[in-house]
């Protein structure tokens, strides 16, 4: 399947948006179908649930670091190849990935299994939150783990060589199975008291159907695409093997601190009661919203960059990262405006207590500040990314969240409370800002025309 007119030549801001427009609907499916799970364990009015459900959170989102290493290291690598016109060698990048995130996928889902009552210990549960916790992962992680990453993975392959509409639909189709089941496994099947095992089964079902989807759509591509499954036994050349964890290992570290930055959200916030560690969960996830809207943008931008920074085509690979930043932006910007007028009927949406509505009102309309200021920052991760020059996005991520953000939670938690720890996002994101324009900076002056 020919799609290299959108990578060459199509009009940008058209290229762009033929890319971003699956992704984001795709990525507004998942978030909606993360919230459904909120919502309708919202409809409980129990926060010792919600407030379960919320700290498994930060362990589903490393499950996904998973892909990204795969999904996001081969990805780009896949899309590079395409510029270098290395049919062969993308036929084993792309094998090898699959295998990888499938193997450390199952890794993980053991270790949950095994490490599940200390885990969740770690991450702030107590005797009214662990059963509930523990049962919603067991579902999530443990069952649909590999389904859950292989999807997400097959997703970023299917995307790097233009196949964004196949990848879009995927990902959105398993996401509103997980909505539909939700009620029925919540509701119907399951008595009361387990309706949270119910929507762990839902999730868990919906990504196995959307991994089935992703293995029959590739199945049927393999004459057409260059996407053929090669034996485990035909590696790539170990400079791709190397080019796979150089970007992608970056970028699942980037993943796994952005996680304990929520584990250290959720850590802090449980000292202030169950109704304000609900409150903070509803607020993570609806910010979500233009967080991953600005993600779908980015990784329509990454396959058009990454080929052309490949094939040296850098007025066209500028121009794809202008309009890309501008769309983000925008989109940003309106999020803002939203939230800080309706925050609390977003909150009033997912529970009906007093407590947490009102608690989660002002979070949400301190923590939503920070939407511009978090696009620009992922989206500098995203762009280096898609140069192959996993070192800067590491080095940006671990200047994020490793000595910005985190550190930032304990010491505004310290001196001013629970307000400190809702603020600490917006304070971290200048400095990380500011970074990450220097450093772009930096690499466009001296680095960019001289890159193999």
């Amino acid at each position: 399947m020919d799609n290299t007119a959108i990578f060459e030549k199509m009009p940008v801001p058209k290229a762009v948006r033929t890319m971003a427009i699956p992704t984001v609907i795709s990525q507004l499916i998942v978030l909606i179908y993360n919230m459904a799970d909120t919502f309708f364990i919202g409809r409980t009015n129990n926060p010792y649930m919600v407030a379960g459900a919320s700290l498994i959170l930060p362990i589903f989102n490393i499950s996904l670091s998973i892909s990204g290493l795969a999904g996001i290291g081969g990805g780009t690598l896949v899309s590079r190849l395409l510029g270098e016109k290395q049919t062969e060698e993308i036929k084993k990048v792309y094998s090898f990935s699959i295998y990888i995130s499938t193997f450390i996928a199952a890794l993980f889902a053991i270790g949950v299994l095994i490490f599940m009552r200390p885990l969740m210990t770690l991450l702030g549960a107590d005797s009214d939150t662990y059963r509930f916790a523990s049962g919603y992962a067991f579902c999530v992680i443990v069952c649909g783990g590999i389904p859950t990453v292989l999807s997400n993975t097959l997703s970023a392959l299917l995307r790097s060589v233009g196949e964004s509409r196949k990848a879009g639909f995927g990902i959105t189709m398993g996401g509103l199975i997980n909505i539909a089941l939700d009620p029925l496994f919540m509701f119907v099947l399951f008595p009361n008291g387990m309706e949270i095992i119910g929507a762990g089964v839902a999730t868990c079902l919906s990504n196995c159907i959307a991994c089935a989807y992703f293995i029959t759509m590739l199945a049927k591509m393999r004459k057409k695409s260059v996407l053929r499954l090669c034996p485990p036994s035909k590696l790539p050349m170990p400079k791709s093997i190397a080019s796979v964890f150089c970007v992608g290992l970056p970028s699942a570290i980037a993943t796994l601190l952005f996680d304990l930055d929520y584990v250290v959200i959720d850590k802090l916030m449980s000292g202030y009661g169950a109704a304000a560690l609900a409150a903070v969960g509803i607020v993570l996830k609806a910010e979500r919203l233009p967080l991953n809207v600005g993600i779908g943008i980015c990784q329509g931008m990454v396959p058009i960059a990454a080929y052309n920074f490949s094939a040296k085509n850098f007025d066209r690979m500028n121009k794809t990262k202008r309009y890309s930043c501008l769309l983000g932006l925008f989109f940003a910007a309106l999020s803002v405006v939203t939230y800080e007028i309706f925050a609390g009927h977003i909150m009033g949406f997912f529970i009906d207590d007093a407590a947490t509505v009102t608690l989660g009102t002002g979070f949400l309309r301190a923590r939503c500040l920070a939407t511009p200021l978090m696009f620009l920052s992922f989206f500098h991760v995203y762009l280096f990314n898609s140069f192959g020059k996993g070192g800067y996005a590491l080095f940006l991520g671990v200047m994020r969240w490793a000595v910005f953000n985190i550190p930032m939670l304990f010491i505004l938690n310290h001196f001013i409370g629970m307000i400190g720890i809702v603020w600490s996002q917006f304070t971290a994101d200048i400095l990380t800002v500011l970074l990450s324009f220097a450093v772009y900076k930096y690499f466009e002056t001296y680095k960019l025309r001289v890159c193999d």
